[in-house]
């Protein structure tokens, strides 16, 4: 039986996707978590810990445990895991992205430089420092102008400003976000900058790709019909397949490709944010992974295989050439986080499951949970999936299910 060695952080969503997809392939797991397990010991072929922030110590740890249980693919699922999966797989002797190439796509500014330099379209951008003067900053800005975190995921610490009072206003909420311990102890070095862009105007599109070799292909394209303007750039709605004409779908794609290609990614999943306005395709960015929370539930290739079951055959060398996405259109509602507190209640569930072309509905959240809106928080309380014959009965399936549900959050000063 081949083995997968599966890099599953102990905050993934995506835990029992991934395990489910190597049960029904047929393929022996190890997970390994940032954490220690105490059940390491009654099951020290299946459970690894290693320091995902550390890929120099994770491979050599990775390495020496292949020595007794062969690995015969390394998939990291997420942003935190990539960086240790390349070097992993390099010294496994297994098909990987390049070290260089996965510091690009983790780190924004490195991304932006190389993108730069091959000729990608993308916003202008200028990189500072948390120490630097936002005051002076923002007379040398241009606006409108979007400010973020270089390192992390889902829109988290992202703010757009229109003119400098709000840019000083961004940049000190940001800043803030940036010292809070867990981003520390997730950044290093990178919890000190502040990347600074230009804001696109346009609409946004997502990619989810597969690299073999350098050459992309496309495993879907996903609309966002609802905007994303600021200030802050909460993700609700991902609707696949798009409707967008076959000529702009191209461009996406073409795009996608060049900064694959620009950052020296080689092998594996990519998921690329655009945005498209009047000039066309430009790239907002593109990691080295899969599409994140339980969003890969849209998506079913040939005879109902999964986005992970499509991931961990190409991991383990099998042929997915030909794999195409069904027929029916899919769509996926990030049920966003409206205020800070605590959650008490979701109402509306039953109601919500019960309108047609809605599949799953999943809450994520549980009653007592502190929630953390963005652009501080990074979690969304659930995910609703629909399943329709058009993509326009995907969405509106979609948001009736959303208007259905009613989540009772409770101050938490009124504690």
């Amino acid at each position: 039986m081949p083995r997968v060695l599966l890099l599953l952080p102990t905050t993934t969503y995506r835990t029992g996707d991934f395990l489910a997809a190597a049960q029904r392939l047929g393929a022996d797991v190890t997970v390994a978590s940032e954490k220690p397990s105490t059940l390491e010991s009654l099951n020290p072929a299946g459970l690894l810990e290693l320091d995902f922030r550390n890929p120099k110590e994770a491979s050599r740890r990775a390495l020496e445990f292949a020595r007794r249980t062969p690995i015969d693919a390394v998939v990291g699922v997420d942003d935190d895991t990539v960086m240790a999966a390349a070097a992993i797989a390099e010294a496994l002797e297994l098909p990987h992205n390049p070290a260089a190439a996965t510091l690009a796509a983790r780190h924004k500014p490195t991304m932006r430089s190389r993108l730069a330099e091959a000729g990608v379209p993308q916003p202008r951008f200028a990189l500072y420092r948390t120490t630097d003067d936002p005051a002076r900053v923002a007379r040398e800005v241009s606006y409108p102008c979007v400010l973020k975190p270089t390192f992390l995921a889902a829109s988290r610490g992202v703010i757009r400003a229109d003119d400098p009072a709000e840019f000083v206003a961004a940049w000190e909420r940001v800043a803030r976000l940036l010292r809070e311990p867990d981003v520390v102890s997730r950044g290093g070095e990178w919890a000190q900058e502040i990347l600074v862009e230009e804001f696109v105007a346009g609409f946004e599109v997502a990619l989810e790709g597969l690299l073999r070799h350098g050459a992309l292909s496309t495993l879907a394209l996903f609309d966002k019909p609802d905007p994303l303007d600021g200030p802050f750039f909460e993700e609700t709605i991902y609707v696949t397949p798009s409707r967008l004409p076959e000529k702009t779908q191209r461009a996406i794609e073409n795009a996608a490709a060049a900064a694959a290609r620009a950052l020296g990614l080689q092998h594996g999943p990519v998921h690329a944010e655009l945005r498209v306005g009047s000039p066309g395709p430009s790239l907002v960015e593109i990691a080295a992974r899969s599409i994140g929370g339980l969003c890969s539930r849209t998506l079913r290739f040939g005879a109902g295989l999964s986005l992970e079951e499509i991931l961990l055959k190409d991991a383990l060398g099998q042929s997915v050439v030909g794999e195409k996405l069904e027929r029916r259109a899919a769509g996926v509602l990030m049920l966003p986080i409206p205020q800070a507190g605590v959650l008490e209640q979701v109402v509306g569930l039953e109601e919500a499951r019960a309108v047609p072309g809605i599949e799953e509905v999943t809450i994520s959240a549980h009653p007592g949970q502190r929630l953390v809106p963005l652009p501080e928080g990074s979690r969304y309380l659930g995910f609703v999936f629909s399943r329709a014959e058009t993509p326009a009965e995907a969405e509106a399936a979609l948001r009736q299910a959303h208007r259905r549900l009613e989540f009772r959050i409770r101050d938490e000063l009124s504690d």
